[in-house]
Formats: C-alpha cells, structure tokens, sequence
C-alpha cells in the first residue's frame, strides 16, 4: 500500500515519525507531506492568498508552509508523477484527542478529508492526550486498521476519525463503533494586552462534553475503548429541507 501520510501538529511532531515507523514495518510505502510548523485548528483551510514552499528534509519528509489541507492537496495532485497517486492518506497521530465537535475544527481531521477522493478511505488518528507517552498504542491500531481496509464497504468520501486511549496496548478495554458526541460552547476568549497598549485575544479552551452518554465517541474513550466514528462530508440536513422550504413560501 502507498500512504500518504500527514498531520497538524506538524512535521517534527514524534506521532508523525511513530506512525510512518510502524506503517513502514508493516510493509507500507509511506509519503510524508506535513505542515513545517503545528497548524492545529486550521480545519479544511487553503493558503490561497501566496505560493506555497515545499522543503525536502534530510528524514525524506516534505514540510510545507501551509496548512494541512495544502499538505495533502500537494500530496496528492503537485508534488509528484502522474502515476505515482498513494492508494491512501493517514493523518496523525494527533498529541490531543479530536472527538465530537472537534472535527469541525481539526487539522487532523482536514488532511484526512482531503484524501477522500482516494482508493481507500482515509483515516484520522489522535490519542486521547496533550502529552502522550503511548504514541504506539495508536500506531498499532492504524496498522490494525489499513490491514483491513480493503474490505471496509462504506459510502464514497467517507473519513474514519480513530481516538485512541493514551495507554499501554495491552490494557485498551476494545474498540466501539461511534457516534460524534457534542461540546458546550467553548469558553470565551482571554484579552491580553501587548507593550504598545493593544487589546489582543487568546482563543480559550473548547466547552466541556455535553454529549458524552453511551454510544458517543466521548463514552468510549473514557471507558479505555478505542474510538472509530465514520464521517460524512455531506452536510446537508435532508430531513429539515421541507421545513425550510415551507418557511421560504412564507417568507417570500
């Protein structure tokens, strides 16, 4: 298999290179096409407004001064040769745990998205930590999972978003099949003050899970489960088109 592999935590982040490792001994050719910088929270963006610079670092990675969008759209489309297409793209491991409304904003969650018109669906990956000691835990599990990709029958443009538990293999209580669960509005954001008297803004912590009952993925992760949530990237609301359609004849 030929993976593309990428992140938002960028391209010296070590879940990146246990990850490549563990693909890489399973047999898998890996691409690496990562943000030069930790880019967590840019979401689907692309650098539209400049060029864009793509570094070859002496470990055979691309760095790249974009976000991870950009990263794997390169990958994908510009870097190399024609035919030289990867079947698939990996993005992560991810220091940080992406559950719920995470996905709205994850950069670990978009450079998967971006492989989506790939061979095999992709897959995003993040450990249930911001200072993991078990990246291979999660690298396992990836492993685990592109071994069987093959024969997983899902609906085109389908991303797989895996949270891992931080802790040694052996003691992962399983794997769940999940829903999103859903955060509490995130907290405001903190002004500080700069030397020259300017009011500036910290963006705050995310909101506290709401939705966190059986079923969701914030449920399997705090009961040591590994977490795997298919994700669609239509977003319509089929169910509401009528209701917006009767609201339209009135308003109009």
């Amino acid at each position: 298999m030929h993976i593309l592999v990428s992140n938002d935590d960028g391209v010296y982040a070590p879940g990146l290179h246990v990850l490549v490792e563990h693909l890489k001994a399973a047999g898998h050719r890996c691409t690496v096409v990562a943000p030069d910088r930790n880019r967590s929270g840019a979401s689907n963006s692309l650098t539209l407004d400049r060029p864009l610079d793509a570094i070859l670092h002496s470990s055979g990675y691309f760095g790249i001064d974009g976000t991870p969008t950009d990263c794997v759209h390169l990958g994908v489309s510009g870097l190399f040769s024609e035919g030289d297409i990867p079947d698939m793209v990996v993005s992560g491991i991810n220091a940080g745990a992406n559950l719920g409304d995470d996905v709205v904003y994850s950069g670990t969650v978009a450079a998967a998205t971006e492989g989506r018109h790939l061979k095999y669906p992709p897959i995003a990956v993040s450990t249930a930590d911001y200072h993991p000691t078990h990246y291979e835990t999660a690298a396992l599990v990836v492993v685990d999972l592109v071994a069987n990709i093959r024969s997983l029958n899902v609906a085109p443009r389908t991303v797989i978003n895996v949270n891992v538990p931080d802790c040694p293999m052996n003691q992962l209580a399983g794997t769940q099949i999940t829903r999103l669960g859903h955060r509490s509005a995130g907290e405001p954001p903190i002004p500080s003050d700069d030397p020259r008297g300017r009011t500036r803004y910290w963006i705050a912590a995310v909101g506290e899970a709401k939705d966190r009952g059986e079923g969701t993925d914030f449920y399997a992760v705090e009961h040591n489960h590994v977490a795997i949530t298919p994700l669609k990237l239509d977003m319509t609301r089929y169910e509401d088109l009528e209701a917006v359609g009767d609201w339209l004849e009135g308003s109009l």
